[in-house]
């Protein structure tokens, strides 16, 4: 019988449990996918502490984005898929489904054919992460050669994504990391600048960077009272996209800043892409053609096998990674 990753109770990464189950049948509109690969996100450790935008109906399936081979359609999916290798686009609440499994069924809509020459590893290391920076850079702020983009938490797999965005855009990726620990691997992996917030000031040094002007966009999951500090950092009628609250501490909302420097503040999840099926399509695009010529590369910091599932987790959670944390599935 094939294993999946369930939680009976919230928690921590130790609340997971792997239990056998059912081989899972399609319905309408969906597929069943034979698990190679799952890549972990915040999003999954915020839904089992129960921090997440919905709260999980336990007992509860966990896991947004996998890669695998299509070995079965439900009615009204084109066949062809099967046989199939392809990614999954995060598109679905997670008690729906869930895909850290050995076999999962995914909505059809949800997947995403990866160039051939990247591994499974790779390609469930995808989606997530290049369409969240997609729908904050490219759809909302609409970067621009020589713009000074101020990407915060940028060692996470997201924040590598918007690095190698705004590189491929022609514009200016400042990044932010706590302490210096992780700086060279930034910046071997193309941060112009990296800004160590506990050891520097992070007005200061954006200022000295852009030559007084701010960033005029900055992307940031982590929320919380550092908000204060980044509206500080921006450029006239700049705007700040929040994607997270990582922080999970109340936001204040710089009022007084923002009439000085006539800033944005805009929240913004990945649902604002994939809840839209011509978004999806153009941000798809734009993602593959970047990954089929090189230009878009997925960074895996460390990879588990499936039996080490809470230790991923903890690994994740320990915030020492640069880049995705990936599960293997035999």
């Amino acid at each position: 019988m094939p294993k999946v990753v369930r939680f009976h109770e919230l928690g921590g990464p130790e609340v997971l449990k792997i239990e056998e189950t059912a081989t899972p049948q399609p319905g309408k509109g969906e597929v069943r996918l034979k698990v190679q690969a799952v890549g972990l996100n915040r999003a999954e450790a915020m839904f089992f502490h129960g921090n997440y935008l919905e709260q999980p109906k336990l007992p509860s399936l966990l896991g947004y984005e996998a890669a695998g081979v299509v070995e079965a359609v439900g009615p009204d999916v084109d066949r062809d898929w099967i046989g199939k290798q392809a990614a999954v686009v995060p598109s679905f609440s997670m008690n729906s489904y869930g895909l850290l499994a050995e076999e999962a069924v995914v909505p059809a809509l949800a997947l995403g054919e990866y160039p051939a020459k990247l591994s499974a590893t790779e390609g469930a290391a995808t989606w997530m992460q290049y369409l969240t920076a997609y729908g904050a850079l490219i759809e909302i702020a609409q970067i621009r050669k020589d713009d000074f983009v101020l990407i915060t938490a940028a060692s996470s797999s997201v924040g590598l994504a918007a690095i190698q965005m705004v590189k491929a855009e022609g514009a200016v990726p400042i990044t932010t990391t706590r302490t210096s620990v992780k700086k060279a691997e930034l910046e071997a992996l193309g941060a112009d600048h990296v800004i160590a917030t506990e050891e520097e000031d992070l007005v200061a040094r954006v200022k000295e960077i852009t030559g007084g002007k701010g960033a005029r966009v900055i992307f940031d999951p982590v929320a919380g009272p550092f908000v204060e500090k980044l509206a500080e950092a921006a450029a006239q009628s700049g705007i700040l996209i929040e994607y997270g609250s990582l922080s999970l501490a109340p936001t204040p909302l710089p009022l007084f800043t923002m009439f000085g420097n006539r800033m944005v503040i805009r929240a913004y999840t990945l649902f604002e892409i994939t809840g839209d099926l011509a978004k999806l399509k153009d941000a798809k695009e734009y993602v593959y053609e970047r990954l089929e010529d090189g230009r878009f590369q997925p960074k895996i910091a460390k990879t588990f096998p499936f039996a080490q599932t809470v230790e991923a987790y903890r690994y994740l959670e320990s915030n020492a990674q640069v880049g995705k944390v990936v599960i293997t599935v035999p």
